[in-house]
């Protein structure tokens, strides 16, 4: 950087700081208010709005610096400025070979390998960031102040080429929503409009490394929302979205294709709910960026999804009507029973979501749970890494995403279903994992493909690991799903083996000091839990409990009927039990209690296809990190009551 520019920069940051006009009374300014001083320097150099600034930052990264990692769609820094080079490419990493149908009555179908993406100018903003600032792009994507800088000169840059150069922060809705990098007019509107909403209601909290940050609520603000017509943005096909009116969504159709060989793709025709209950919505990550997810959904002989969410702005693509099986969960009981929702992103790279997808993410499910009378708990509302493996042998395959670093708690927080409970005791019976994300750490490994034993970046995570025994060096638990030797599970970032995550609910089996422990893939697993920094805290609920005098229960992937419940013609599905059994006198939380069902879909044409109901009931609960089913004969259900 050129001296002057650094000289420029240095008396900027003092005058802000109100240190320039007299050093003998200046203080020191605290450490954990610099980079709230280095917003206001930054929008006082480059002639931006502060609370502009501000707004911007917290929509993308909530003010974080992630360590000066990328987010999912290779955003760094505070401003997400963007470097597709120097995030590199993301492929399907550490995944299994996992069937997406899960349906025993088809071949298995076999996931492709993405294609590389495109370089694109919303991928690389860190270049004119560069260009503008005269600070090159390493700097600017490690070093927060400089980043700041970075994403100031680009709004700036963008309300100079709409000719606005007030300073009015209402009238910077057009540069706002230029920053989003949306080419939709609804996206790019969408975004400003949350932006906005930030400035209005205003926002503080500490971030990620312990910086106090505050956002002061500007109520009367109106912004210029006719500026959009400048942007020369395309209007998408929103014909027939199924979203909330203040999100952007657009339709772009999976195909529903007769194949050769008496195949088709890429998903099942359905008259959900009339037919079939929608019990879950299924949170995934597409392990690709936008663009390579887009192409495989749109792939006839590929599989599907209902919803495609884009990071840097929440923008979602709606491809399946959400009365429809959509092939993506791994499991055809959960496919036929849900709805499926795939996040730009990467689960093992230690890459972070922007809070423009949570937000847009969190208004969808809102909506969807609210027009299904879906229960907005973690027992509906799943992660992909929560579907069970249909039988034995699909055990390892199943997916793990969307990770250990999806923030399960302020994702619950944004749908105003917040996770809230008691302490901890002797006595209690069950519990929810809620550990402050910020804080909680854990140290997994194998997020980088070029290295594979290295440490995963030290960040925020929702996942709390269990313990054979109440101390920290003790082994973890043992998945003989994952580990069939009876070896323990590892810290390897998709071996969730001895994982929990936020929000979901398990028996407690003891509680010992600040040790607490629960009844987990039927053995005791230990977790820290000390009053000074809980990572649970206690629920009312429903548990269940092996029938006394029946041994171990069995314990199912699927809650499919019994064989005479198929019509003439229907080849029964075989009630095949998965290799974990619930032992006497261990307690499970219990989810989804209803009538077994099987949704006989495997031709092209809908009207051979048929939903099996048994008289078998079957009852849902939180074995392990996957929930699992059990027959509701083989138990009882008990309240949890503190």
């Amino acid at each position: 950087m050129p001296v002057r520019r650094l000289a420029t920069v240095a008396s900027t940051i003092l005058l802000v700081a109100g240190l320039a006009a007299s050093p003998s009374a200046a203080e020191p300014i605290p450490a954990d208010q610099l980079r709230q001083r280095a917003f206001a320097a930054a929008a006082a150099e480059f002639g931006v709005p502060e609370r502009v600034l501000l707004g911007v930052s917290y929509l993308e990264s909530r003010w974080d610096t992630n360590g000066g990692t990328p987010s999912t769609s290779a955003g760094y820094g505070p401003m997400h400025l963007t470097d597709l080079r120097a995030a590199g490419g993301g492929t399907h990493h550490d995944e299994g070979g996992e069937d997406p149908r899960g349906d025993s009555a088809r071949s298995p179908l076999l996931p492709q390998a993405p294609p590389a993406p495109e370089p694109k100018p919303e991928l690389q903003t860190v270049d004119l960031a560069a260009e503008l600032t005269g600070t090159d792009p390493a700097t600017l994507r490690a070093d927060p102040a400089q980043n700041i800088r970075g994403g100031a000169a680009l709004l700036a840059h963008y309300q100079h080429g709409l000719g606005h150069d007030t300073g009015s922060p209402a009238d910077w809705y057009g540069a706002v929503a230029r920053y989003s990098g949306a080419a939709e007019s609804t996206a790019a509107a969408a975004f400003a409009d949350e932006v906005f909403a930030v400035i209005a209601n205003g926002q503080h909290r500490r971030t990620d490394d312990g910086q106090r940050m505050r956002l002061a609520a500007d109520p009367g603000i109106v912004p210029a929302r006719d500026q959009l017509a400048e942007l020369d943005l395309r209007i998408p096909d929103t014909s027939e979205v199924e979203c909330p009116q203040e999100i952007s969504c657009e339709w772009i159709p999976a195909p529903y294709q007769e194949l050769p060989g008496n195949d088709y793709g890429n998903h099942d025709k359905a008259n959900r709910p009339e037919d079939q209950q929608i019990e879950y919505i299924v949170i995934h990550d597409t392990e690709g960026y936008w663009d390579t997810a887009l192409r495989l959904v749109q792939d006839p002989t590929y599989v599907s999804w209902h919803y495609t969410l884009r990071s840097a702005d929440g923008h979602i693509a709606q491809h399946v009507p959400t009365r429809d099986v959509g092939w993506h969960a791994g499991n055809w009981h959960v496919n036929a029973k849900s709805i499926g929702l795939e996040h730009e992103g990467f689960a093992a790279q230690g890459t972070w979501y922007t809070e423009a997808m949570y937000r847009t993410s969190a208004k969808l499910v809102r909506h969807l749970a609210e027009k299904y009378d879906i229960p907005l708990d973690r027992a509906h509302i799943i992660g992909h890494d929560n579907v069970p493996g249909t039988v034995p042998n699909r055990v390892p395959q199943m997916h793990w995403d969307p990770g250990p670093y999806w923030d399960w708690a302020h994702y619950f927080d944004l749908m105003g279903a917040p996770f809230a409970g008691g302490k901890v005791r002797p006595g209690s019976h069950l519990l929810e994992i809620a550990p402050e994300f910020a804080r909680n750490r854990p140290e997994f490994f194998g997020c980088d493909r070029d290295n594979p034993t290295a440490r995963c970046p030290s960040r925020g995570s929702g996942s709390v690991v269990l313990r054979t025994e109440p101390r920290p060096d003790a082994p973890l638990l043992t998945d003989i799903g994952l580990h069939p030797d009876g070896s323990p599970a590892t810290m390897r970032v998709s071996d969730i083996g001895s994982r929990t995550e936020t929000g979901q609910r398990y028996a407690v089996a003891e509680v010992r000091g600040d040790w607490t422990a629960i009844w987990y893939l039927g053995q005791k697993g230990w977790f820290h839990n000390p009053p000074y920094a809980p990572r649970a805290h206690t629920v009312r609920g429903s548990m269940v409990v092996a029938k006394p005098g029946l041994g171990p229960v069995p314990v199912y992937g699927r809650a499919y009927p019994e064989a005479g419940a198929y019509p003439e013609g229907r080849p029964p599905q075989q009630i095949v039990p998965l290799q974990y059994e619930l032992p006497q006198g261990q307690r499970y939380s219990a989810g989804w209690r209803g009538q077994s069902e099987y949704y006989a879909a495997t031709t092209f044409d809908p009207a051979e296809h048929v939903v099996v109901r048994g008289d078998t009931r079957y009852v849902q609960i939180q074995f392990g990190h996957r929930f699992a089913y059990v027959k509701a004969k083989d138990v009882l259900v008990l309240p949890a009551l503190r």
